[in-house]
């Protein structure tokens, strides 16, 4: 019996340690951003970023009032997508307190003729929460593409997540 009981209520709680959901957009567009944002504004002490193309100001906004509130943000953009400041979130983002922004471009071909991308959609709250997809943080992403975005609180997959980040943080140049 006492068995059963406390399998009752360990069942609940390693389901919240592993809580995880999976968006689909168009149709789960709002609570998509909704929970991208709950995610970012929870963030309490450090928040990795690696994102292809981030032009969506609401998103940059969540990103901006945390990094006041002391967090540090690190934000890898890919280069080639983030070369215009001025249809990219890198030229403000850059410039706040907390808020480290670097470009990062692709392993180069085998032939060496073109690099690739760094065509990643990810972030890392704290060591607690990751989010990932294929939606870039863009309104047309979230409002009338096909995309998915998957947030997860599974320790093993962040972990994994983090070590690519700082590998490729390493990579990166300052904007």
């Amino acid at each position: 019996m006492f068995k059963k009981v406390l399998l009752l209520f360990l069942l609940p709680l390693s389901f919240a340690l592993n809580a995880q959901n999976l968006y689909f957009m168009p149709k789960d567009q709002e609570i998509a951003l909704k929970e991208l944002i709950k995610v970012i504004n929870s963030t309490q002490s450090n928040l990795n970023i690696a994102i292809y193309s981030f032009t969506n100001r609401e998103i940059a906004k969540a990103i901006r009032d945390v990094a006041k509130r002391g967090v540090k943000v690190r934000i890898i953009y890919d280069k080639s997508s983030n070369s215009d400041p001025n249809k990219s979130t890198i030229g403000y983002l850059a410039k706040l307190k907390n808020i480290q922004t670097c470009l990062l471009e692709g392993k180069p071909s085998s032939n060496n003729k073109y690099k690739g991308l760094m065509h990643m959609k990810m972030a890392i709250s704290d060591n607690k929460a990751l989010v990932i997809g294929s939606a870039n943080w863009s309104k047309s992403a979230f409002e009338t593409n096909y995309e998915t975005l998957f947030i997860s609180k599974d320790k093993a997959l962040i972990r994994k997540s983090q070590q690519i980040f700082e590998e490729m943080f390493k990579e990166c140049k300052k904007y």
